[in-house]
């Protein structure tokens, strides 16, 4: 057995919501690069003079992109959105993942058998609620990690804090909560596509004694959730990425943006940063995930020996 084993006790709300923020931003840590990596390439193509096989191509691939950025403009700048992404993971991941035991047991009404529709609207419904709480953080997260910091050229924003203040002074606080529709759609789908890939795919290789709830079960649980979610949501994601990184006035709507993506670069351009994305799903999925199964099996054992008498 690796690990902790599983506690006696089934882990508590707080448990669940502290340990799915805090696995969180440890799995940002350690693919920050790759999200970053993403975004630019998701938002290459959009930009007067450049488009995705022409010459202007500044990225090509996800090692060349990292690559390209840490000759370019330092090794820094793969961090570039770091305070903002750790602040999303800690009011979004705590509440996506976190809550998603609880509202799938009210969506099953106690039942011990939980059927595949009660993980789903418990999936739509912690990834639509995350999105109200965290859409700021994510705004923000984007701007910068979108944010080419070369030589001679101003940075768009100077901090976090300046980001916050000058997207709420320059677009009004509507321009916090800039793709909030498609974000929302984007979630539900991740949401579904990860938690209940990760549920189902552990529920079976338990059932089927292939493994026990432990580490190796958990890794190719969040392994298989990682690719289903990056086929199922990158359309959605490069979406919501361009039109939360557009300048104010230059689409419409979501829609809009997706329609211009359709006609000037074809449908492959929703398909854009592929291979980043599912890098960094994939490795994130799997440290969140374990990590969060080992924080609430380590936080309950914490909290079972503070409680009993010495």
């Amino acid at each position: 057995m690796v690990g902790f084993k599983p506690a006696d006790v089934p882990p508590t709300a707080t448990v669940k919501l502290v340990g799915a923020g805090t696995a969180a931003c440890i799995a940002d840590l350690f693919t920050f690069p790759l999200d970053t990596a993403k975004v630019r390439l998701q938002i290459q193509g959009e930009t007067k003079g450049t488009t995705s096989t022409g010459p202007g191509l500044q990225y090509r691939g996800v090692f060349g992109t990292i690559t390209t950025m840490v000759r370019t403009e330092g090794p820094l700048s793969l961090y570039n959105g770091l305070v903002a992404g750790l602040q999303r993971q800690m009011s979004f991941a705590s509440v996506r993942v976190g809550l998603y035991d609880s509202v799938k047991q009210f969506y099953a009404q106690g039942s011990e058998h939980v059927g595949i529709g009660s993980r789903i609207l418990a999936g739509c419904t912690t990834g639509a609620m995350a999105v109200a709480v965290a859409q700021p953080t994510d705004v923000v997260k984007v701007r910068f990690q979108a944010q080419v910091g070369t030589a001679g050229v101003s940075k768009r924003y100077s901090g976090t804090i300046d980001a916050y203040k000058t997207i709420a002074r320059q677009e009004g606080l509507c321009g916090l909560w800039k793709g909030t529709g498609p974000n929302i759609t984007r979630n539900a789908i991740v949401n579904c596509s990860e938690l209940v890939t990760y549920d189902l795919i552990k529920d079976l290789l338990i059932k089927s004694t292939l493994l026990t709830d432990d580490l190796p079960c958990h890794f190719t649980s969040a392994f298989g959730a990682g690719f289903c979610t990056t086929v199922v949501a990158s359309p959605v994601d490069v979406v919501k990425t361009r039109y939360m990184n557009s300048s104010k006035g230059q689409y419409g709507s979501a829609l809009d943006c997706a329609l211009a993506m359709l006609t000037k670069e074809g449908p492959k351009a929703f398909y854009k940063g592929f291979m980043p994305s599912f890098l960094r799903l994939g490795s994130w999925n799997v440290v969140m995930f374990v990590t969060y199964e080992q924080l609430k099996r380590g936080m309950m054992l914490a909290l079972q020996n503070w409680g009993s008498p010495q």
